[in-house]
């Protein structure tokens, strides 16, 4: 399979939790390539994520809303991009439920224009020497009984909000391969979880809130059933597809590790008593079951086989490991969390 080596890439949403962590090891690994992301700084961004490569001779951050289709054209327009990789996105369930309207602002429109202004952009050049890549995620398809996993066929079904504009977007960058040869590629993952995550989520929420000894929430009895991902495993996914996945292909990245809410958080607040010395266990008197989310799903699972045949890829840390280097991470980077708990409370325009 012959290696795509893109010259300038667009990365969407890069002061993100997993953009930053792609950007952080994309720049310093591919140094003849040049990185530009476009971030709006929402309450979910934070240009912290990125100082380590702030200074690198082949980033650059612009700050902008990828829904702006002028300043996203003038991107293409005034740099040689050749790929884009599409992280931006509204991502909270819980949030998507309260409101629905910035989901679709940004994660259908934000699509559609970028999109555009590729297909516009490219309109020229060999379908070869461009990749559009679309992050996704594995709610697209709904839920899972207690057996079964997902596949690239499998039906979409999306059941919240936030599912359902990601669904949209994923048929768009279908829609735009097949109708205007737009050289595209989809993957859909799993849970991620590690560093620089936004502390609404529920590994850094549990973190948080085992530190401060407050009430850690659990919805209904806590038996939903996620396949978590570190975020590390993920960005080497990642960077494969980019590489040397199959233009109109769609990639499935998870860990396969499946784990009910419970015990993860068990499992956390137990990490979080070792590493502070606190007795053991101790932090598991905190977990307080609150109503469920409507529409809650109940097992993801995906069968990732397509990227380990084809490209080469599994994830590399066991949940147990990936838990302590997460929690060791955060320990380390208290400030970071009060900056991100801070900004979760300003308002956004």
């Amino acid at each position: 399979m012959a290696v795509f080596r893109p010259e300038c890439v667009l990365v969407t949403g890069g002061a993100g939790f997993i953009g930053s962590n792609y950007l952080r090891h994309m720049v310093t690994a591919h140094p003849n390539t040049r990185f530009i992301t476009i971030d709006a700084l929402t309450y979910a961004g934070n240009r912290t994520n990125l100082a380590g490569i702030e200074g690198a001779s082949n980033f650059r951050f612009v700050h902008a809303d990828i829904t702006d289709a002028d300043a996203v054209a003038q991107l293409f327009a005034h740099e040689p991009i050749n790929a884009v990789v599409h992280f931006a996105a509204e991502s909270h369930v819980d949030r998507s439920i309260a409101s629905a309207r910035s989901f679709v602002h940004t994660n259908v429109e934000g699509t559609r224009v970028l999109l555009d202004a590729a297909r516009h952009a490219w309109a020229q050049v060999r379908r070869r020497t461009c990749r559009f890549h679309h992050i996704s995620t594995d709610e697209v398809f709904g839920a899972l009984g207690p057996e079964g996993v997902f596949t690239e066929e499998t039906p979409y079904a999306p059941r919240s909000p936030y599912a359902a504009s990601k669904a949209a977007a994923d048929h768009l960058v279908r829609a735009w391969s097949v109708t205007h040869g737009l050289p595209a590629v989809i993957t859909n993952t799993s849970n991620n979880y590690g560093p620089y995550q936004n502390p609404e989520k529920l590994i850094p929420l549990v973190i948080s809130r085992a530190l401060a000894g407050l009430p850690v929430p659990v919805y209904g009895k806590g038996e939903q059933v996620r396949d978590w991902l570190y975020v590390e495993d993920h960005v080497d996914a990642l960077e494969r597809v980019l590489l040397r996945g199959e233009i109109g292909r769609t990639y499935l990245i998870g860990a396969g590790q499946e784990v009910r809410n419970i015990d993860l958080v068990e499992q956390l607040l137990d990490t979080v008593d070792a590493q502070l010395d606190r007795p053991p266990q101790s932090s598991r008197r905190l977990i307080t079951f609150v109503t469920d989310r409507p529409g809650h799903d109940f097992r993801y699972a995906l069968d990732c086989s397509r990227m380990e045949e084809e490209l080469g890829w599994t994830a590399r840390h066991a949940i147990g490991g990936g838990l302590e280097k997460t929690v060791s991470w955060y320990l380390a980077n208290t400030d970071w969390i009060q900056y991100a708990h801070k900004k979760l409370t300003q308002p956004t325009t």
